[in-house]
């Protein structure tokens, strides 16, 4: 999946972006503090996409 479409989908539930790195962008979800790492890749995996919402606490993309 495109990085922008998991990024949006993050948005949409409340995620915010915590700081960039060279590498990966930490996104945080302020209602459970948790902290993610996302790849800055143009194209995520499926499935690596599917792990960083659960971990983010939000619901999968397309479920």
């Amino acid at each position: 999946m495109k990085r922008g479409h998991l990024l949006r989908h993050l948005r949409r539930h409340g995620c915010y972006l915590k700081r960039e790195g060279s590498a990966h962008s930490l996104w945080c979800n302020p209602a459970t503090g948790a902290v993610e790492a996302v790849p800055r890749h143009p194209e995520i995996s499926n499935r690596l996409a599917f792990n960083i919402c659960r971990s983010l606490s939000v619901p999968e993309i397309g479920g």
